[in-house]
């Protein structure tokens, strides 16, 4: 061992020589011993002494090899000549210093006499040129063409000027050698990436940084396009790909990859390369707020549809119409409720104006500037409800191509009318009884909850109870809807207001198909009165437009609505005799409630079909048994859903 040392200083004698000098132990890949110019090149001035030149602490811990980069298999053929010849020589090798810098160099190798040890003399082969550019400069200012020391401040002021650019530059920048390897790093580079020029220089970049897609597949190497510039030669632009950062997150980046030539010959490239996590977030906010604009738009196109549909259904009237107490009383209810945020449920008979009624308490409200949507529950298919009522996202079902709101989207601040409540499917019931709850609710096919100000108004003409009993209308939902319960009278308990309606009717009749003077004689409205509507106010004024169109004389005449039934009388008790009398008998007058006296005419009208085989009109039709017109006869059987077809096989043969 003392010898081995002996041999050592002896090799480094003169230790401040200004040749850097190094001993190595190719077979244990070891730096034995190193002078000052060696420590100062490799920056390593700590391990030496400056007295002697003779290193302290010797052998260094890592092996030598690690400073020798892509340069390893040059230095493997290296030693093996200088162990053979005992010398050799070479400037192919590049050596990273202990900050990884890398150094390229001329090596002059001698085999250590008595030994398997190397000594090494290194020359910086950039320093080394700048000496010979210095010698050739002051040739050629001795022959008076030019100052050398002007021409070394210019180079030296470019290269400062260079490094000062890639410092300051805030795209990230990095060079690669023909094999893909980084040569160096700029600061922008590093911050963006995460890596530290000692993590990057030396090793391959593509595998490092570059390695995989954004959506997580491989990226080849053969594929990628900075390497195709060490192969054509030619600059790539690519405006969105990925790099990862160190911590494993994909970067959105642009970049450009520029070939590099040294003496027509591809050495490398240089990657100019722009972090765009910004622009991608402003592009998708703008895709964001253009999304959400789409769906403004569509509500507000869909708001305007129902506002449309509402305007073309030309409703019964904007006022309710009428003076009986059954009035008096729903327009105080309709005073007392609107104001508020209850819900409501409004039940009472088809055509009675349940609708109208709901109209009145979202005009009354503080709701009423924004839209009242109406869902016939009645008219959905049963496997749209959902969709209807909470809307669906693009895809959600066959058929869904963009998404749309639903009833309560498009209700949000206002009202929603569900008219004919009582038809809402079972399994749709808890989803509509948490939107009452909570105001939230998901759209089909979407898993994005949102939430609602609505609120609600019910109809039905069915009895919910029953259907609570029989287990088809949940009890909880029926609470939650009947916070304040309204009923719709039905006409003919409210019979002292066909006066007004009929007038009203009239007067919108008239206008409607542009017939003026059109007048009700009393003794008409009288006859309105008596008849017991049991189509309600939708049948009263489906009456009135018809007359008013087939009227010739601009007087409406009703005789044919009371034809076939028993007259009523409200003046004359049971012991009164009527003004017919038969053999010199008095008849007492049998009196009849409006529904028994429709009842009856319907019975009458079932046995004249049933006697007629079906036959309406002509001899021996049913029209003629009863002594009406063909056409007040279709027009009762169309009321009551009467089929005359269904009576041809009674008729009698023969």
């Amino acid at each position: 061992m003392q010898e081995t040392k002996h041999a050592t200083a002896s090799a480094l004698m003169g230790g401040y020589s200004p040749l850097a000098m190094i001993v190595i132990d190719p077979f244990t890949d070891q730096l034995l011993a190193a002078n000052p110019a060696a420590c100062e090149l490799l920056c390593i001035e700590q391990l030496c002494t400056e007295q002697t030149g003779i290193e302290q602490g010797m052998p260094l811990a890592a092996p030598f090899s690690h400073r020798l980069s892509a340069s390893l298999p040059l230095w493997v053929s290296f030693t093996d000549e200088a162990l053979v010849q005992k010398t050799a020589w070479s400037d192919d090798l590049v050596i990273l210093d202990m900050l990884r810098q890398p150094y390229r160099v001329e090596v002059y190798a001698q085999c250590i006499e008595d030994s398997e040890q190397l000594l090494l003399t290194l020359i910086d082969r950039n320093k080394a040129e700048q000496r010979r550019a210095k010698a050739e400069l002051g040739r050629q200012h001795r022959q008076g063409e030019v100052g050398w020391q002007r021409v070394e401040q210019v180079f030296e002021r470019i290269e400062k000027q260079n490094q000062l650019i890639l410092g300051a530059a805030g795209e990230g920048i990095y060079g690669l050698d023909a094999e893909g390897k980084t040569t160096f790093v700029n600061p922008a580079a590093e911050r963006i990436l995460g890596w530290s020029t000692d993590d990057m220089v030396g090793h391959d970049a593509h595998l490092m940084f570059h390695h995989t897609h954004a959506d997580g597949s491989h990226f080849p190497v053969q594929q990628c396009p900075i390497h195709a510039s060490f192969s054509d030669g030619q600059v790539h632009h690519v405006d969105n790909e990925v790099f990862w950062h160190k911590n494993g997150e994909a970067i959105p980046v642009e970049y450009t990859s520029t070939p590099i030539f040294e003496m027509g010959r591809l050495v490398g490239a240089v990657v100019l390369f722009r972090d765009i996590r910004e622009r991608k977030r402003a592009e998708q906010q703008l895709r964001d707020a253009l999304a959400e604009v789409e769906t403004l738009k569509q509500r507000l196109e869909l708001e305007n549809e129902y506002l449309q549909e509402e305007i073309k259904a030309e409703l019964n009237h904007r006022d309710i119409v009428g003076n009986s107490p059954a009035v008096a009383k729903l327009i105080k209810q309709i005073e007392m409720v609107a104001p508020t945020s209850a819900n409501v449920l409004i039940s009472g008979e088809s055509g009675t104006g349940k609708e109208l009624i709901a109209r009145a308490i979202h005009a009354g409200s503080s709701r009423s500037d924004r839209p009242l949507i109406r869902v016939n529950c009645a008219a959905i298919p049963r496997d749209l409800f959902e969709s209807e009522f909470f809307g669906h996202v693009k895809g959600a079902f066959t058929g869904a191509v963009q998404d749309r709101p639903g009833r309560f989207e498009l209700a949000h601040g206002g009202t929603l009318f569900l008219d004919e409540v009582g038809e809402i499917p079972l399994e749709l019931q808890s989803k509509l009884l948490r939107v009452l709850q909570d105001q939230q609710f998901e759209r089909v096919g979407d898993n994005r909850t949102r939430e609602v100000d609505v609120r609600v108004i019910a109809a039905t003409n069915r009895e919910l109870r029953d259907m609570i009993e029989v287990g088809h209308f949940r009890e909880d939902l029926y609470f939650r809807l009947n916070v304040f319960p309204i009923d719709s009278v039905p006409l003919r308990k409210r019979i002292e207001d066909v006066p007004l309606l009929a007038r009203h009717f009239l007067h919108r009749a008239c206008l409607k198909f542009n017939k003026p003077g059109v007048r009700i004689p009393p003794a008409q409205l009288e006859i309105l009165q008596r008849y017991p509507w049991p189509g309600n106010i939708r049948e009263l004024e489906n009456v009135i437009e018809r007359q008013v169109i087939v009227t010739q004389d601009r007087r409406l005449v009703f005789d044919d609505l009371l034809l076939g039934e028993p007259p009523r009388s409200l003046s004359r008790t049971s012991n009164e005799p009527t003004a017919g009398r038969d053999l010199g008998q008095h008849h007492e007058t049998t009196l009849l409630t409006e529904h028994a006296l429709s009842q009856r005419q319907r019975e009458s009208t079932l046995a004249a079909l049933s006697q007629a085989g079906g036959k309406v009109s002509g001899a021996g039709g049913a029209a003629e048994l009863l002594g009406i017109k063909p056409t007040t006869l279709a027009s009762r059987l169309t009321k009551w859903g009467i089929e005359p077809r269904e009576f041809r096989k009674s008729k009698p043969c023969g």
